[in-house]
């Protein structure tokens, strides 16, 4: 920990009007760093005279951090989210009772001045003390937890990856063709084969023979495409590409069996069975967790959102983690849809709309959701007529988001009020669009004087109109 001689600290601190109010009396700012951290806090509240101090970045500093905060009477704290750098100061500082707001760097760049560590943090600490600092959104711990598990297993599935290029980059240099007859070289007959090959079977009839009753292509075309060029590097490749495999698959396993045991120490919302759903079941997706999440996620949050289209099991998990089980965080459902960035925008001056594109974020619920809406293109439901007639309308990645606004609207009514979805058909969205559609152009006629009448018989019609 080091002091700041009295000097420093009285360095020039931009000056706001004095009629602002003081929202946040007891209010610090800290600007977060990889060596050090910054903190500023009101006059007069240190018993040594000074306003700002650094800290290290050591756990003995954070904790002498939070120490002179409670010292000087701070209940609320300001800083900007800075990497990782933040979240073990944050986590001390909330384990001590203080607020802490964490806010966007963008909203704190304009420093006015010269532009360095201390003023930083002084710029923070007078902006949180007449509220104009607005704190980013995070769940509450028990669903921060949850978040972190599957992060890290998203993080294990696409490392998995790579290993399963490497595998077939090892069996195309051998000139075995396996990728060209089963879908997936990772799949049943994919990886019964392999692991043949990697135990010195090398005859391709018998290779063949080991494909599983769902396989497409026959056996005669399966041994045809395992006549390769055995050479021992490639083997060696082969097999080191295997072994990383299964590390993985392994570990997301182990990933598996922490987060259905900590999903065990939820608040159960229900204690009721889950219903069966009516109609086909969603099918299972590849990655998805190897355990039965549906049933955790109806018992903690009392519906089954794999009943909107487009929201599978894993799809569900993962938003849940993200945005939480309280939807009281935003007011309405335009609020919720807004934070996502799913809303189009409203850049207006001058009472001109310079812009209306939604805005850019890196939001990862919003990418959950457009990945939902994607799936819905050849879905028979009334979502998914609605993506295909947007998708015609204004082209593929916009309807795409205005789907997935509506998804996100689903999902919202359903945790907030309880409410079940029931998908009304193809038809039925048809139906209803079709009537929207007739009853504009009856307001159009109406304006221009003239009168819509329906024609009973479209052909007849037309068949008298025709002379002769």
């Amino acid at each position: 920990m080091k002091k700041r001689t009295a000097r420093r600290n009285r360095k020039k601190q931009a000056q706001f009007p004095g009629h602002l109010s003081h929202i946040n009396l007891n209010a610090a700012g800290i600007d977060i760093g990889a060596e050090s951290h910054w903190v500023a806090v009101p006059e007069g509240r240190d018993p040594g005279g000074s306003t700002v101090r650094e800290f290290g970045c050591f756990t003995a500093d954070l904790y002498a951090l939070a120490d002179w905060l409670v010292q000087c009477g701070i209940t609320t704290v300001a800083m900007e989210s800075t990497g990782v750098y933040w979240i073990s100061l944050f986590e001390i500082l909330d384990q001590r009772g203080i607020h802490v707001a964490l806010v966007n760097p963008h909203h704190l760049k304009n420093v006015p001045g010269r532009k360095s560590d201390i003023i930083d943090c002084q710029w923070i600490q007078p902006l949180h003390t007449y509220g104009l600092l607005r704190g980013s959104f995070r769940p509450e711990d028990q669903i921060c937890v949850l978040r972190g598990y599957l992060r890290q297993r998203a993080m294990l599935v696409r490392y998995a990856s790579h290993p399963i290029q490497h595998m077939q980059k090892a069996l195309d240099q051998m000139n075995l063709k396996l990728h060209r007859v089963v879908t997936d070289i990772t799949g049943v007959t994919g990886m019964r084969i392999i692991r043949a090959i990697l135990a010195e079977e090398r005859n391709p009839v018998t290779l063949a023979q080991m494909r599983d009753p769902r396989c497409k292509n026959t056996t005669e075309t399966i041994a045809k495409a395992l006549e390769g060029n055995w050479r021992e590097e490639h083997l060696f490749s082969l097999r080191q590409a295997v072994t990383l495999f299964d590390t993985y698959q392994d570990q997301i396993a182990a990933c598996d069996a922490q987060t259905e045991a900590y999903l065990g120490t939820f608040v159960a919302h229900t204690q009721s069975p889950l219903p069966p759903k009516p109609g086909r079941k969603n099918p299972r997706i590849r990655n998805d967790p190897g355990f039965d999440a549906q049933s955790h996620l109806y018992r903690i949050s009392g519906v089954d959102l794999t009943r909107i289209d487009g929201i599978h099991t894993h799809t569900a998990l993962k938003l849940i983690s993200e945005v939480g089980l309280d939807m009281t965080r935003w007011p309405t459902v335009k609020h919720f849809t807004s934070w996502l960035g799913l809303c189009p925008g409203s850049k207006i001056s001058g009472g001109k709309v310079l812009n209306s594109r939604t805005k850019p974020s890196g939001n990862r619920a919003a990418a959950a959701f457009r990945l939902a809406a994607h799936s819905l293109h050849n879905s028979q439901s009334a979502l998914g007529a609605f993506l295909r007639r947007k998708k015609a309308h204004i082209g593929g990645p916009k309807a795409v988001t205005a789907t997935a606004h509506k998804l996100a609207r689903l999902f919202y009514s359903m945790l907030k009020h309880g409410t079940e979805y029931q998908d009304p058909g193809v038809d039925d969205y048809q139906t209803r669009y079709q009537a929207r559609v007739i009853s504009g152009l009856r307001r159009k006629a109406t304006a221009l004087g003239y009168s819509l009448t329906e024609i009973e018989d479209l052909d007849q019609t037309l068949c008298a109109a025709v002379p002769g």
